[in-house]
């Protein structure tokens, strides 16, 4: 990649990282993003697909073919916390703890390398998604005809991964990320004067003793060769000090890599709140609130995506998946594809995905968009599904 593109890139991503759309408020960057397509010379571009989803329509004559390759737009509900970086989010509460800002801005990087060059004929979709952070962006995608009104015979996604060397691509032979469901226990208790316990039914208590339960489910009710994840993240209840609530709500997350041991983890949440509710004379209730399935590879668009890994950078196929979930599972249940991982660098002094003090590692831009647009070469230069 020319040094002028890279500049222009990495001045790309540090605006949105400055201006970020929490999910389902994504209304900005989509309009930033087709400001840019149409200064790259894109024509086909279909906004408000799902939600603030864009999608860009790149096409040559001389084949059939067609391969989608994605990013995801949205930011988090987190207050960045470095206060000397030069673009440091404006939105009070809101950042790009995930990288986001950097996949939108590298998909945009291969449309211009794609556009400069003329080595290829076929289709290619450029998917800009919304709402990836547990917004369901990717279903309202596929509700609003995403494969019908933009036919896709593969499709590609990737998600930056700190840890994992800057510029490395990371693949997976079959799971890459984890199943996962966001769920609520909400307990409800009579409230009364704190000095009056015996007259109440407490749903503090009875949370305290919910959070417990909920973290044998792992270590007790599944097998141990199994994997699952139950994390208990909030809890909202009471409003003054000297009153005993009427109403608690614990939410939390689970993750698992087989559907059967998804259906453990919920059996056992229940069965925890049908203990509580006996136990402490409260009515507690388990809600799941959706999910995404796993994120699995298959296998021909795999070992594509590895060829064209290893065209461009240092190629790995060692490292197991993670119990981190990702909508792009959806788009995997509709056509044929691979989700890879491209390393971020070092995740020491915060810069995990998630952390305030995360940031995209810009040296990263020119990689990734190198092999997305490489990626989609060799999908419309196929003859095989």
């Amino acid at each position: 990649m020319d040094p002028t593109l890279a500049e222009t890139l990495t001045h790309w991503r540090r605006h949105l990282h400055a201006n970020p759309g929490l999910t389902l408020n994504e209304g900005a960057t989509a309009a930033f993003v087709v400001g840019k397509l149409k200064e790259l010379g894109v024509t086909d571009i279909a906004e408000h697909v799902g939600g603030h989803g864009v999608v860009a329509t790149l096409q040559r004559p001389g084949s059939n073919r067609s391969v989608g390759l994605r990013g995801d737009m949205d930011a988090l509900p987190i207050e960045e916390a470095a206060r000397d970086l030069p673009h440091r989010s404006t939105v009070p509460g809101v950042m790009h703890a995930c990288g986001h800002d950097g996949h939108t801005t590298a998909l945009l990087g291969a449309a211009a390398l794609l556009l400069r060059d003329q080595s290829w004929s076929g289709t290619v979709r450029l998917v800009f998604q919304p709402a990836e952070e547990g917004g369901g962006g990717a279903a309202s995608m596929i509700k609003d005809g995403l494969f019908h009104r933009f036919p896709m015979d593969q499709i590609y996604g990737w998600h930056n991964w700190p840890g994992l060397q800057a510029g490395t691509i990371a693949i997976h032979d079959s799971a890459v990320m984890a199943a996962g469901n966001r769920f609520e226990i909400a307990i409800e208790g009579h409230a009364g004067h704190a000095a009056l316990p015996h007259l109440t039914r407490d749903p503090v208590v009875a949370a305290g003793h919910a959070i417990v339960a909920c973290q044998s489910i792992v270590s007790r009710a599944l097998d141990p060769m199994d994997t699952g994840v139950v994390s208990l993240t909030t809890v909202h209840g009471g409003e003054a000090q000297n009153q005993i609530a009427a109403r608690v709500v614990i939410q939390g997350s689970m993750r698992y890599l087989r559907d059967e041991v998804g259906a453990q983890i919920q059996d056992g949440l229940r069965r925890v709140a049908a203990g509580i509710s006996a136990t402490f004379g409260v009515q507690a209730e388990m809600r799941l609130q959706g999910g995404v399935p796993v994120t699995r590879n298959h296998a021909g668009p795999r070992e594509l995506a590895a060829e064209a890994a290893a065209a461009v950078t240092t190629l790995r196929r060692d490292i197991p998946p993670a119990m981190t979930g990702e909508d792009f599972s959806r788009f995997l249940h509709e056509v044929p594809g691979a989700f890879v991982w491209i390393g971020n660098g070092p995740a020491d002094n915060g810069r995990e995905l998630h952390n305030p003090h995360y940031d995209f590692n810009d040296e990263v831009l020119p990689i990734a968009a190198r092999f997305l647009a490489e990626t989609a070469k060799r999908s419309l230069a196929r003859a095989e599904g």
